[in-house]
């Protein structure tokens, strides 16, 4: 073979080996890119399959629960707050507090509202095992369990239709003795008077203050002086007040009704004037007290009246004291009980806004303080006498006095109330 032959020889073989590695080549990319496709699609997963097989598919980095929080992932027409509001409808939760022997049980909704028209159970175990249970026979959301024993106990929401009930029991210890402190979270309980029967539940009586009246009695406004000073005391009853008028009558002070408990029911209930009278009265100059009208049987319901008056009044300072208004119902469940319960309510509503470092006090009449109530034992707190005579029979200690219900100022549309107050 001549040289030129070989030459081109060798130049064949060379191009042949060099075709042969670059097929060699294209196969194995081309091998390459196929398996590649063929692993991503084995991988695809729809959204629900993704949700399903969490460790399969559909990741982000390293997490395999990333779709989660994938914005692309869920419809768009249902955002994370229509799940979360959705997770959270239906959801029960119980508030539970205890004054003394006894369990007060709230079921509230997800809003913290009571939920009623629902007969829910409880079942209370105690540290022995013994289980009791109580049923919210009226359906109003609250659970009253009373003369029980002190110490632990488990509550327990049983399960409802439509409802969503705690998970676990809730540990709650019963109080041996009342400690005369406010509840939090009272105003769960206030109610307004369109959610009441006014008619039935509003029936305080003077009776025995207007039977004791004589013909002395006084019915004039009686200006101040150098060691007393005159004022009113108002509630719904009165209306629309003007209280401009009201102050240039003379008038320096007034005892606002913050609310009253139903003599049927036993429900709180807040005077639907109060804020109105409150506001206006102290828009006006003059110096503000309140009352709250009492049917508590025990003093644990004692400690409700002076939590919930002070609920009422939180938005305000007031500068005159809180009083536990103490008179007949006309039968009413404040009728029933016997002097030494009554003396120990009126302790325990003033006590209890004692230790919150406001002013309480008691009002009654002269009869009620003499037959109805221990008033020794009242000394240390203001009273406030009602008795209609041009002076006063009762020997016992007082501060302020009512002197008649047959008042006539300026400002207000029928008769009011005419009160002394002494320094």
């Amino acid at each position: 073979m001549d040289s030129r032959s070989r030459l081109l020889t060798i130049l064949g073989s060379f191009g042949a080996v060099l075709l042969i590695v670059l097929i060699v080549i294209l196969c194995t990319q081309n091998s390459g890119t196929g398996n590649a496709g063929l692993q991503d699609q084995s991988q695809m997963q729809t959204p629900a399959v993704a949700a399903q097989n969490p460790g399969e598919g559909h990741l982000i980095g390293d997490d395999p629960y990333g779709f989660m929080s994938d914005p692309t992932f869920f419809d768009e027409e249902h955002s994370d707050a229509f799940y979360q509001a959705m997770d959270q409808s239906g959801n029960l939760s119980l508030m539970i507090t205890s004054v003394e022997k006894d369990l007060r049980i709230l079921v509230l909704d997800n809003n913290g509202e009571l939920v009623t028209g629902v007969s829910f159970n409880i079942k209370l175990v105690d540290s022995s095992d013994v289980v009791t249970r109580y049923r919210d026979l009226d359906k109003d959301g609250v659970i009253y369990a009373g003369t029980l024993a002190s110490g632990d106990y488990d509550v327990t929401l049983e399960p409802v239709e439509g409802y969503r009930v705690p998970l676990h029991s809730t540990r709650v210890t019963v109080k041996d003795k009342v400690e005369y402190i406010p509840i939090a979270d009272i105003s769960v309980l206030i109610k307004t008077e369109e959610e009441i029967n006014a008619a039935l539940e509003d029936t305080a009586l003077r009776e025995d203050a207007v039977l004791d009246a004589d013909r002395t009695e006084i019915v004039t406004l009686q200006a101040g002086g150098s060691d007393h000073k005159p004022g009113i005391d108002v509630s719904s009853w009165q209306g629309d007040i003007d209280w401009d008028k009201v102050r240039e009558s003379g008038i320096e002070f007034v005892i606002v009704r913050a609310g009253y408990r139903g003599s049927v029911t036993g429900a709180i209930v807040k005077d639907k004037y109060f804020d109105a009278n409150v506001s206006g009265a102290q828009s006006a100059g003059l110096q503000v007290g309140v009352y709250f009208v009492t049917q508590a049987i025990n003093e644990a319901e004692a400690v409700e009246e002076a939590s919930a008056v002070m609920e009422m009044c939180s938005p305000y300072k007031l500068e005159l004291p809180i009083y536990l208004d103490v008179e007949g119902s006309g039968g009413g469940r404040g009728d029933q009980i016997d002097t030494e319960t009554r003396t120990s309510v009126c302790e325990a509503f003033c006590r209890t806004l004692e230790n919150a470092g406001q002013q309480g006090g008691v009002y009654a009449c002269r009869n009620w303080l003499t037959n109805n109530i221990d008033a020794s034992r009242l000394d240390r707190f203001n009273v406030w006498l009602a008795e209609y005579r041009s002076a006063p029979l009762y020997n016992g200690y007082y501060s302020m006095w009512q002197y008649t219900s047959k008042g006539h100022i300026d400002g207000i549309n029928g008769n009011v109330d005419f009160d002394i107050m002494y320094y």
